[in-house]
């Protein structure tokens, strides 16, 4: 599987580099289209991680004889935004429709203009089928332009692995694992007992930053709704208590021992996940799909979904829109009206868990009831669900991933035993403000 997603980087780059020097500047005009009615259309898809479109694709071209979907998915977020960057910058090489995730979207939001405004493409009356700060989410910041129609949000369960639970001696059942931790604090505590059974190479957690970010959005949900940035874009880490908060509860598992400091979707992150080198993982929905992808079938039925301590959160969650360089705007409007309807969304549930952002989904029969076998059928539409209607959102500078990625870095460091927790947090703040430009 690896070997095959390093060729298709490899292939992906060569394409996109023959891609950008052939291609011509095409922004401007939103409602152009060389597409006649039958004429085939070749709609490219950019994306990340696992969207769970393989069916749907299949589904839209049956109904569309006309259209050829090719995906061009990126497996790391953090390899994605850049060339999506680029291609924007450009005004050319970028799909006919592109995925933002909500960590990027601000910096999108503030080119306007080098996006369709899918209003003028029949998207207006689509505002009942998404959660009202998931619909805001994709407007220009003037509110006058609609950029992009949600896909996902990201409640937070926490994945845990039953099999190993059971040989360190604590509850299998996931309500009873649930009742572990109420804190997080509890949840270290139980890492702890964890770590002095089964020890070895299984750690606790499977990453420090994913605990990490996972923190940080629910402490900014539960007050300042803000992690680095403010809403005028200033650089507040430092003020800001939800950043130090989730800060220090994830140097108190690196002190613990619970972490092994690899990098979330590494090459040796999904190593450990195959060779059971950890036992946690938070889980927003989007996460199932993942541990699914890279755990492989050796490890149907070994996971399971349990709370997450300290109360609910989000953490991810994207949105679809159509660059204006685009030379089939109105087909991949069209394309992205249908992977984002009610349908639609609960066709990417059912394939890939991506917990739906549209309220008519998230009452459907269907995904209510939906159980996860490769997650000892968990009840995920039953964990995830209820949560996902009173999620609130949580802003997100424009250089929120270049900071995250600092941080990050500075977070595995102490895991590794690289950065001391004393000198840490001061040299996370540095190192913060130099990738925001302010330092």
């Amino acid at each position: 599987m690896r070997v095959i997603r390093h060729r298709g980087r490899i292939a992906l780059a060569m394409m996109l580099s023959a891609t950008l020097a052939a291609a011509t500047a095409c922004a401007g005009d939103d409602t152009k289209s060389d597409g006649g009615a039958d004429q085939k259309i070749t709609l490219n898809v950019d994306d990340f991680g696992t969207f769970g479109y393989q069916d749907l694709y299949k589904q839209y071209e049956a109904q569309h004889p006309n259209i050829k979907i090719n995906e061009r998915n990126v497996p790391k977020l953090d390899d994605y935004t850049p060339r999506l960057q680029q291609w924007i910058a450009a005004g050319a090489g970028a799909g006919d429709v592109v995925a933002i995730e909500e960590g990027i979207m601000v910096k999108f939001k503030s080119q306007p203009d080098k996006f369709v405004d899918l209003k003028k493409y029949g998207a207006s009356s689509l505002q009942g089928n998404f959660i009202p700060w998931k619909w805001e989410g994709g407007m220009s910041p003037d509110g006058s332009k609609l950029i992009g129609l949600g896909t996902d949000v990201g409640s937070i369960g926490l994945c845990y692995r039953s099999d190993l639970f059971k040989k360190a001696g604590l509850p299998t059942d996931r309500d009873a694992v649930t009742k572990l931790w109420p804190t997080w604090d509890d949840f270290i505590a139980t890492g702890k007992k964890f770590t002095g059974k089964v020890g070895g190479d299984t750690k606790f957690i499977d990453s420090p930053e994913t605990y990490y970010n996972t923190i940080l959005m629910q402490e900014a949900g539960k007050g300042s709704n803000q992690t680095y940035f403010d809403q005028s874009n200033k650089f507040v880490m430092e003020s800001n208590p939800a950043v130090k908060a989730a800060w220090d509860e994830t140097v108190k598992m690196s002190q613990a021992g619970l972490a092994n400091g690899v990098q979330f979707l590494s090459d040796q992150w999904s190593q450990a996940l195959k060779k059971d080198a950890f036992a946690t993982a938070p889980c927003p929905a989007w996460m199932l799909g993942l541990i699914k992808e890279f755990g492989g079938s050796g490890q149907s039925g070994k996971w399971d979904v349990a709370g997450i301590p300290g109360g609910g959160g989000s953490w991810g969650g994207s949105w679809l829109a159509v660059p204006s360089q685009s030379k089939h705007p109105k087909e991949a409007a069209d394309l992205a009206k249908f992977l984002t309807s009610p349908q639609g969304q609960i066709g990417a549930f059912k394939a890939a868990n991506n917990l739906p952002s549209s309220p008519q989904a998230l009452n459907d029969a269907a995904v209510k009831a939906f159980s996860n076998p490769y997650f000892n059928n968990a009840p995920v539409g039953k964990i995830y669900g209820p949560a996902a209607t009173s999620l609130k959102p949580v802003y997100l500078g424009a250089d929120n991933q270049e900071v995250r990625q600092a941080v990050e870095a500075d977070i595995r460091a102490i895991a590794q035993g690289k950065l001391s927790p004393g000198s840490g947090w001061s040299k996370a703040v540095s190192d913060a403000k130099k990738a925001s430009g302010t330092g």
